[in-house]
């Protein structure tokens, strides 16, 4: 329990009515989470306007709402905060709420288009090898140190994320290693949180449904580093063209690596195959279960992060050498007829392309590369013949599906990346509405030696259909076609 006055100290505030030397027992943003003693903080989202339910809030026991409009009905007993911002001054109040937690760890954002999961789950196994409680917040799951926490978004509402930190600390985490979407910049959700350090990885397009076009994408991945304080420090690929834009602004100490440019922190790759990588980080030669170029990048992060927390660097390339790839990221399955499939998230033309180029520089001979692939509904459509183009450029066969269609019309999705097949392409591709059908099919056109892609959905054990999610796993649905026809 907290006092108002308190909870709201640093928040930009235009007006406030009644009193503020009141008891909080409660912060929530969703209505349906209100009881009492609740502040109620109304935000405008992009779908719903949370000043529409300050009255139900009232209603389930709110005492203060902090808004951006009052109503025009003020009610007795409730006290009215009203913000410059709704969602800036909820990040400051749950800093406040929750006794600023990200001040009493070390928190390091990895935000980029792709490589973000790969890099903060890394980072997380890496220094639990050094024997660090750590914490982590990612695609996949939330952890902390060793408990698992559902994650529903790549990166939490600030109060939720708060809350997470506010729990690493009461359970001595030295670390937390967390994504940072180009979304909770946008929409605040990391306002007034403290960072010790940020990395990006690259850009390249994505999520232009949200932001509408590229350069607004690029200024929201660099407004988090313009919010980087001066003791904290920013690690970009000096091989992406846009590294210097993302911190021309920032205050911290900037650090940079790569894979081909000349950087502090630089790799080399020697040989990739399909048992790992041959590395020369920072000149010391080392081996990683990892896969493909794309995830040498990821490795310097990783090391190089480690470096930047001052963590020796032999004892780090030790450690390298014993991780794992995280779930749903190159994740392979070999066959009893020598049939390759693996199960990447790579849902981003740029992504898409890595992979396969990474195939195709590690595939020895004759082996077809067969490829099934979908996009997603209700996100950039502009994707859609992109992501096909590439597939058809880069196999042998390839089936186009469903990835998660929510409210649209799988077979129209199927018909937007259509567009992007060229004419002599086209007797290459299947197109196969059922994401099970279309692994099954491709299973079924593999022979002994060939490598089965399926890309999009990596790690997820659903699929979204209209509204509803249902249980769908690309990696149980491939391996367990796969037993089967061998049989």
């Amino acid at each position: 329990m907290k006092l108002l006055k308190d909870i709201i100290y640093g928040v930009r505030i235009e007006e406030v009515v009644g009193s503020t030397n009141i008891a909080i027992e409660y912060v929530a943003y969703d209505s349906r989470k209100v009881g009492k003693f609740t502040m109620f903080v109304a935000l405008k989202g992009t779908q719903v306007d949370g000043h529409e339910f300050i009255d139900k809030a009232i209603a389930l026991g709110a005492v203060s709402i902090v808004c951006e409009e009052l109503p025009a009905e003020i009610k007795e007993g409730v006290t009215y905060v009203k913000a410059v911002n709704s969602s800036t001054a909820l990040g400051i109040i749950a800093a406040n709420f929750h006794d600023h937690p990200s001040e009493g760890i070390k928190l390091i954002g990895v935000t980029g288009t792709n490589g973000k999961t790969t890099s903060v789950t890394l980072l997380y196994d890496l220094f639990r090898l050094f024997g660090e409680k750590v914490g982590l917040i990612s695609t996949v799951v939330n952890k902390i140190h060793n408990e698992e926490v559902e994650s529903t978004h790549t990166t939490p509402n600030v109060l939720d994320l708060n809350e997470l930190l506010s729990r690493m600390v009461e359970r001595g985490c030295k670390y937390c290693f967390m994504e940072v979407s180009s979304h909770a910049v946008h929409q605040h959700r990391v306002h007034g949180v403290k960072f010790s350090g940020a990395v990006f990885t690259n850009i390249s397009r994505d999520h232009l449904d949200y932001h509408g076009t590229f350069d607004a994408y690029i200024a929201a991945k660099k407004g988090f580093f313009d919010m980087l304080p001066a003791d904290a420090f920013a690690l970009v690929n000096a091989d992406q063209t846009h590294a210097e834009t993302m911190v021309q602004d920032t205050k911290a100490k900037v650090h940079t690596y790569s894979v081909t440019s000349p950087s502090e922190f630089k790799t080399k790759v020697i040989e990739n195959s399909f048992q790992g990588l041959h590395l020369m980080i920072d000149n010391m030669d080392t081996h990683m279960k990892l896969i493909g170029d794309f995830n040498a990048y990821n490795a310097t992060v990783a090391y190089a992060v480690a470096v930047l927390l001052k963590k020796d660097k032999l004892e780090v390339l030790a450690a390298l050498t014993r991780l794992e790839p995280p779930a749903g990221r190159f994740q392979q399955y070999a066959s009893e007829t020598g049939i390759t499939a693996i199960v990447d998230y790579a849902h981003t033309p740029d992504a898409l392309e890595n992979v396969l180029k990474t195939i195709k520089n590690i595939r020895k001979g004759n082996e077809m590369v067969i490829t099934v692939v979908g996009c997603g509904g209700d996100r950039d459509k502009g994707k859609r013949p992109v992501m096909a183009e590439i597939a058809t450029r880069l196999s042998d066969q390839v089936v186009l599906t469903s990835d998660n269609p929510r409210t649209e019309d799988p077979d129209l999705i199927i018909e937007d990346m259509k567009e992007g097949v060229a004419a002599e392409n086209t007797p290459k591709v299947l197109a196969i509405t059922s994401r099970r059908e279309a692994i099954n099919t491709a299973c079924a056109l593999a022979h002994g030696g060939d490598i089965l892609l399926i890309a999009g959905k990596g790690h997820e054990d659903y699929q979204i259909l209209g509204t509803e999610k249902v249980h769908f796993d690309d990696y149980e649905i491939v391996t367990e076609t796969l037993k089967k026809l061998n049989k």
